[in-house]
């Protein structure tokens, strides 16, 4: 049935070839003659390897390998270099060969939904046109920082897998515009999160988060998924306070950040790379505004979400972190921050 549909399609010299569902264990090498080719459907098969005759195909931008039972990427998508779309869902996939992806940068769209990656290649970095990111329902324990290298990444979708953090440069993905998350062991998301100027759907549902970053409602969400995370709870306590005691690299970095716009202070900088980079990791008071270069009192703000947003939880109230400078601040009345109690 197969070799009849690549007869019909030469005799043709079609565009599109579909031989989907055919039970197919191997792909008939007389496709590699269908030059003219540029949509191949080879879902729900068999397959465990793709001909090389295949590499002939030039002008192949479309091809849907999902369903199937690969358990490597084949060598020969390395040379199908006008690639823009690629399913590969549903396959056996254990890792991802760094040679074959060398070869598909003109992708903008990966599915790769229900394989079983632990780890995404460094060599992900040289998908520089993709836009569209599937990898849910994996194993993936962390992702590469180098994937946040994709400037035009407008989808990121990583739910169902065993995601503990996010590395801090994911802020560098200015173009995502969906970052979908759920069900993985997130703990806490980076204070990054917040460059995501362009973000409008966040889902972070059933991780493990107890607070959300201080700046998350700088981003201009219309949906916001949170349900089924041990978040904070607003449970009021009393508690002692300890005395400060300022180390002196705080005093001077304080000192320093007060005087920041003085331009005696910002022309030394030029000579002292390694005190800007210090100081340019400096936090703000959420009470004076002041900058302050460690973690004095780490509070917590609950904020009831805008009617704006989509969201799916019951509960429109979340915590949110603040950092404070000093017990003064904290002392200071009027303000809405509390301390966070540790068991």
């Amino acid at each position: 049935m197969a070799d009849s549909l690549v007869l019909r399609a030469l005799r043709g010299n079609a565009r599109h070839l579909d031989l989907g569902g055919k039970k197919l264990r191997r792909v008939p090498k007389a496709v590699g003659r269908l030059q003219a080719l540029t949509r191949l459907q080879l879902r729900n098969n068999l397959i465990t390897e793709l001909p090389a005759e295949l590499q002939a195909l030039d002008n192949l931008t479309d091809l849907n390998l999902g369903n199937n039972s690969l358990e490597a990427l084949p060598e020969v998508l390395k040379h199908l270099t006008q690639l823009k779309k690629l399913h590969l869902f549903g396959n056996k996939l254990g890792n991802l060969s760094p040679s074959v992806l060398e070869g598909l940068g003109n992708l903008v769209f990966l599915n790769l939904n229900d394989n079983k990656l632990t780890t995404l290649p460094a060599e992900m970095d040289r998908l520089l046109e993709l836009k569209y990111l599937y990898v849910n329902n994996n194993q993936l324990g962390s992702i590469p920082n180098k994937l946040c290298l994709l400037q035009h990444l407008c989808e990121l979708h990583l739910a169902n897998n065993n995601l503990r953090l996010l590395p801090h440069d994911i802020g560098y993905l200015t173009n995502l515009k969906k970052l979908s998350l759920p069900r993985n062991q997130i703990e806490e998301l980076p204070e990054e999160l917040s460059k995501l100027c362009n973000l409008k759907v966040l889902d972070v549902a059933g991780n493990l988060l107890t607070i959300f970053p201080t700046k998350l409602l700088e981003l201009k969400l219309d949906e916001l998924y949170y349900e089924q995370n041990p978040l904070l709870e607003k449970n009021l306590i009393s508690s002692a306070q300890q005395n400060e005691v300022l180390s002196l690299q705080e005093i001077t970095a304080r000192y320093i950040m007060d005087e920041m716009t003085s331009n005696t202070i910002n022309s030394i900088f030029k000579h002292y790379s390694e005190v800007k980079k210090i100081l340019e990791n400096a936090s703000k008071c959420a009470v004076c505004g002041k900058s302050f270069l460690n973690t004095w009192l780490e509070c917590v703000t609950f904020v009831d979400l805008t009617r704006k947003i989509r969201m799916t939880s019951s509960t429109r109230v979340i915590p949110v972190r603040a950092f404070l400078c000093s017990y003064s601040c904290f002392n200071e009345p009027g303000h809405h921050y509390y301390g966070i109690a540790t068991p």
